[in-house]
């Protein structure tokens, strides 16, 4: 079994946005991965929590937003669009950021509810959200040429479109994605991955984990030297998440 490096290569910091509220379906999971893989590749990592009314921290070498309820998202809806220019200036500068599902939904330009209400976002991504009454929930595989085969659970009512400044994740070979016509899933601008998938996401899907590792290390330090993660459960779960039907 691969054992975490006793060399300390440096230490990658991972803050999770509002995990009192936007954590669902397992999103917490992904930040457990990422210290983890962090660890596995020789680096010391600190996680994180950043709630409503904290401090947010400083040196941000990685963030992980989940999804939540549409009443998550207006507890945060106030202390997010206060951090809104941090945020900007974070994701301009290529810190790697992972948002899920509701948060993927708070960093784009607004979520027009069913009903008609508008939550505005921070914009720093070019999407618009809008609720409906169709429920997009199942098993989800995607196909990224950056990612390889992407697999996940979406459980949502918001659709989103992406503007011309954003390209997708990837496109849906199962299930629906960012809505239910253009056969998209997610969202990629400069080292943010958006995403509406679940279940976590991480556990199942390590190149992306790595690639947030990655690129937090190389713009920290220079350069980026992997370490030797044990990856045969990930195998697994891959295996079996492929197998399951929509």
């Amino acid at each position: 079994m691969t054992q975490e490096a006793s060399e300390n290569k440096g230490t990658i910091r991972v803050v999770q946005l509002y995990p009192r509220d936007m954590n669902i379906y397992g999103d917490w999971g992904n930040a457990l991965v990422l210290k983890r893989r962090i660890a596995w590749h020789g680096y010391t990592p600190e996680l994180l929590e950043y709630n409503v009314g904290d401090d947010f921290p400083e040196d941000v070498d990685v963030i992980v937003g989940g999804g939540g309820q549409d009443s998550g998202q207006l507890v945060i809806q106030a202390d997010l669009l206060s951090r809104g220019s941090t945020l900007q200036e974070l994701a301009e500068d290529g810190t790697p950021m992972l948002l899920i599902c509701g948060m993927y939904q708070l960093f784009g330009r607004f979520f027009k509810t069913r009903t008609g209400s508008v939550i505005p976002g921070i914009g720093v991504l070019d999407v618009e959200t809008h609720g409906t009454d169709e429920r997009l929930i199942g098993n989800v595989k995607v196909e990224s040429e950056e990612f390889g085969e992407i697999l996940g659970y979406e459980n949502h009512s918001g659709q989103t479109t992406l503007g011309p400044g954003i390209r997708a994740l990837g496109t849906t070979a199962k299930g629906t994605g960012n809505n239910s016509s253009d056969g998209q899933e997610g969202a990629r601008y400069k080292n943010i991955v958006a995403s509406y998938l679940h279940g976590s996401l991480l556990p199942k899907n390590p190149a992306i984990a790595d690639f947030l590792i990655s690129t937090a290390v190389e713009r920290k330090y220079g350069s980026f030297t992997a370490g030797a993660p044990d990856d045969r459960f990930a195998v697994l779960a891959r295996e079996h998440a492929g197998r399951r039907p929509r």
